[in-house]
């Protein structure tokens, strides 16, 4: 008996892997992460599967029904949104099946800032822009931020911000940022991303708290910060540099 943690991609339902479609249909218990998870691939789980939202559940209950299914010898998929390794509050429950002795294994999933990403058409990476990436969030009622992890702290490097669970604290987040990004950085806040209902908002620190106001999203929203998502200035990568040798490309002379 195995518990897989499954990423089922950031919510449309032909995002989600092949091996994480596979083991969803073959499993005989599916526990999956409530409204995050898309209706069509909590359809795929096999006939007479036991499925349960666990949204409702605390984390006792949840390992009291992968300690059920264990000691029937039943094989668990655990599905969460996105990737389970980024707000996927995995980590307890592996810990909770380490001590109960319990097999587990993770497929890994596409993140929400990646279909971000996808619907702005952007390159969150541009070369003299910014060439980092941080995923963060605000505290609100969620765990509270260790030390040392604020938003300033990670606005002096001039990255590219992918701020989750943070709509409703957006006031903090132009607030803290905007003395280092200045008002004129471009911002996305992007709700649902990849879903049907899937909407986006572009502005700028300045005025993106009006524009998120009047688009009415209050949940399940990404806030991408940065220049990259503005930039038409950009050097070109060396990747594909016709005066850039590397070990599968030499240059052609003569």
């Amino acid at each position: 008996m195995i518990v897989h943690f499954i990423g089922a991609g950031p919510g449309a339902p032909d995002l989600i892997t092949v091996r994480a479609l596979n083991l969803i249909k073959s499993c005989p218990v599916m526990l999956y992460a409530g409204s995050l998870v898309p209706q069509e691939i909590v359809d795929q789980a096999g006939d007479g599967a036991h499925v349960v939202d666990t949204a409702p559940l605390h984390l006792d209950e949840i390992i009291a029904e992968i300690e059920t299914a264990h000691a029937k010898g039943l094989d668990v998929a655990r599905v969460h949104s996105g990737d389970p390794s980024i707000y996927g509050a995995i980590a307890e429950q592996m810990r909770r099946l380490d001590a109960l002795g319990i097999d587990y294994d993770i497929t890994p999933g596409v993140p929400a800032f990646a279909a971000a990403a996808a619907l702005l058409k952007r390159e969150l990476t541009l070369p003299d822009i910014s060439q980092s990436i941080v995923l963060t969030r605000t505290s609100v009622r969620a765990s509270s931020m260790p030390e040392g992890e604020t938003l300033e702290n990670f606005a002096k490097t001039g990255a590219t911000l992918a701020v989750h669970l943070s709509v409703n604290n957006l006031a903090k987040v132009v607030k803290d940022l905007s003395p280092y990004y200045g008002e004129d950085c471009p911002v996305a806040v992007v709700y649902r991303a990849s879903w049907p209902d899937q909407a986006y908002v572009t502005g700028t620190l300045k005025d993106i708290r009006a524009k998120v106001k009047e688009a009415g999203f209050t949940r399940t929203a990404l806030i991408l910060v940065g220049r990259v998502l503005a930039a038409e200035d950009f050097t070109d990568s060396k990747l594909y540099d016709a005066t850039h040798s590397h070990v599968l490309r030499e240059i052609k002379t003569g």
